[in-house]
């Protein structure tokens, strides 16, 4: 099988869709690479989700808020699997993607918009729970038999992991 290429949407791709690429990214060795996008970019990460990340060891260099047009031109790497991590980006019309991927929705609050007016220490927290949230979908995704299933098998094994708190 060659590698599996996964693309993690959310609206502003800022938070969440950077989380869940670089947790993928960080564990997933050869098997797969991940990427994020969103539909209305914010045109930067969030500090606290790159606070986060760097806190647990994962490697934050060339994270950066991108649209997702740049992932449906045809010089784009083919995406075999697209996740929504927000609920406004499940629920947009989302561009053609070449090769048909699979489809599924991992719901996570947005961690910007509840720490809006918190102090920092909290949330950082926020921000903390949301990683550990998408880590254990991201674990859970990558212990499944990824050469071996079929898209049916897949699509329902993501709808699970979709569903995990």
């Amino acid at each position: 099988m060659s590698r599996l290429n996964v693309l993690f949407l959310c609206t502003h791709n800022s938070a969440r869709s950077i989380l869940a690429e670089a947790l993928l990214n960080h564990h997933a060795g050869e098997r797969v690479a991940a990427h994020s996008a969103g539909s209305h970019p914010s045109g930067e990460v969030h500090p606290l989700a790159l606070r986060a990340l760097a806190e647990r060891g994962i490697a934050v260099a060339g994270a950066r808020s991108k649209v997702w047009d740049e992932f449906a031109r045809p010089e784009a790497p083919p995406m075999g699997v697209v996740i929504t991590v927000c609920d406004g980006a499940a629920g947009e019309m989302c561009p053609i993607w070449p090769g048909a991927p699979l489809k599924a929705h991992w719901g996570v609050a947005e961690p910007g918009r509840l720490a809006e007016g918190l102090d920092e220490q909290a949330a950082l927290e926020l921000f903390r729970g949301t990683l550990e949230r998408l880590e254990r979908r991201v674990r859970a995704f990558l212990e499944l038999p990824l050469e071996s299933l079929d898209p049916a098998s897949l699509k329902r094994a993501l709808d699970r992991i979709g569903g995990m708190d």
